[in-house]
């Protein structure tokens, strides 16, 4: 899958377009509904399939206190669109200057700029454009003028509720991985680049990885047991997600380190994915580092028993 920046970067040779547009955090049952919808237009009419999302969420910019933590950092977005077969994916840079920009302006730029639209496909209750003015009845007016088909899919529904990115946030935040990972279509994962910590993991014997998930929803606090993925390899963990109390830090600062069982070797700067599996036990406070690394070694014990 090709990734543009800018919608003249195409050159679709002539063949005509089919769109997927939304933010598809998570991408999950019904985004993936949207895009495979516009795959299969797409092979039908032997023209090509781009999906066009953002690289930030819309309240970042026009109402930053409504932002949402997110399930994916973008670069896991585009790999998971990147694998549901589209040909190419139009990022667009979501700041100030393009929020000011009306739905229909929008749209009418993408037909002109990708060349003949032959649909477009987005969820029922999708709406865009400078105070929300775009949605399926704008789409479709303009498809009846320029010529292109429009799929407003209905959204998907999972033990009677609506699968969304929202549900989902809410279902990590509770701890209800399984209900995530069904949504997901599948298993939730938390993903981030991995950055210097203060060394005490290594320090107390056993050293960990610390991912920076700024700006990612998260499990609650605790011990996990986890595949971390890596570089192409999956190897066992025990992950601490938490404020670390046993060190009585006046500012504690949220961590998510794991110590890799079966690895000892330089991560810096990879990108790990941490594939939750069990929840071992929840945060404590210890009265030692002692007791600490006595805990960490029953957590690795056990650990070891579920893989």
């Amino acid at each position: 899958m090709r990734v543009l920046r800018t919608a003249s970067e195409l050159s679709p040779a002539g063949r005509k377009v089919c769109l997927a547009i939304g933010f598809f955090d998570g991408v999950h049952l019904g985004h993936q509904q949207i895009i495979r919808q516009t795959v299969a237009d797409a092979r039908q009419h032997n023209a090509v399939s781009v999906v066009v999302t953002f690289d930030q969420h819309a309240n970042t910019i026009v109402a930053p206190q409504r932002a949402p933590d997110l399930i994916y950092p973008l670069s896991q977005k585009l790999r998971v669109i990147g694998s549901l077969g589209a040909d190419a994916l139009l990022l667009i840079h979501f700041d100030r200057e393009f929020s000011q920009q009306p739905g229909e302006a929008f749209v009418r730029g993408l037909a002109r700029e990708l060349g003949q639209l032959q649909s477009l496909c987005v969820g029922s209750a999708f709406t865009f454009g400078h105070k929300r003015t775009g949605n399926v009845a704008l789409l479709r007016t303009l498809g009846a003028e320029l010529k292109f088909t429009v799929h407003g899919l209905a959204a998907v529904s999972l033990d009677g509720k609506i699968v969304s990115s929202t549900r989902i946030r809410e279902t990590i935040r509770a701890g209800e991985l399984d209900a995530a990972t069904q949504m997901l279509g599948r298993s939730y994962s938390l993903i981030g680049p991995v950055v210097a910590g203060d060394q005490l993991g290594r320090q107390i014997g056993f050293p960990t990885a610390n991912l920076d998930v700024t700006g990612l929803v998260l499990p609650p606090h605790g011990v996990y047991a986890a595949h971390a993925r890596f570089r192409g390899e999956t190897q066992p963990a025990v992950v601490n997600l938490g404020l670390r109390p046993t060190l009585n830090n006046p500012v504690p600062q949220l961590r998510v380190e794991a110590h890799l069982l079966d690895f000892n070797g330089y991560l810096y700067g990879e990108e790990m994915e941490l594939v939750f599996l069990e929840k071992l036990r929840d945060e404590q406070k210890f009265p030692s580092l002692a007791a600490l690394r006595e805990q960490i070694a029953r957590d690795v014990a056990a650990a070891r028993e579920r893989f």
